[in-house]
């Protein structure tokens, strides 16, 4: 699951952008441990695809390779993602290239952590 590649996805405008609005909405109740934000106004998440048979496809990263939740978070979205309603598979990709930085956040996330 965690780093494999599969065949070529729809990208997605071609996909079901309802879906799409599904699963950032599950990805928001994800929160790192550590902090007190969602992974996806972390800026955790780097791409989400959707392809024509609904099966989605996450590139994410953590904050750090040394991450005390590593082994947590990634786990955490896939459920949240293949929990999501129309979701028929989930395939997760961890990289850390480009690495994780503040500039990643969201400005809700920003916000919430007093930073701005």
């Amino acid at each position: 699951m965690f780093g494999k590649k599969k065949k070529e996805r729809t990208p997605l405008k071609e996909a079901n952008e309802e879906l799409f609005l599904k699963v950032v909405r599950s990805l928001r109740m994800v929160f790192d441990p550590e902090i007190p934000v969602n992974v996806y106004d972390l800026g955790l998440i780097y791409k989400i695809e959707i392809d024509e048979d609904n099966k989605v496809y996450l590139q994410i990263t953590l904050t750090t390779p040394n991450c005390p939740e590593a082994e947590r978070i990634p786990g955490n979205i896939q459920r949240a993602v293949q929990e999501t309603e129309g979701v028929e598979d989930v395939d997760i990709e961890l990289v850390f290239d480009p690495p994780w930085s503040r500039e990643s956040m969201s400005t809700a996330a920003l916000l919430a952590l007093g930073l701005i």
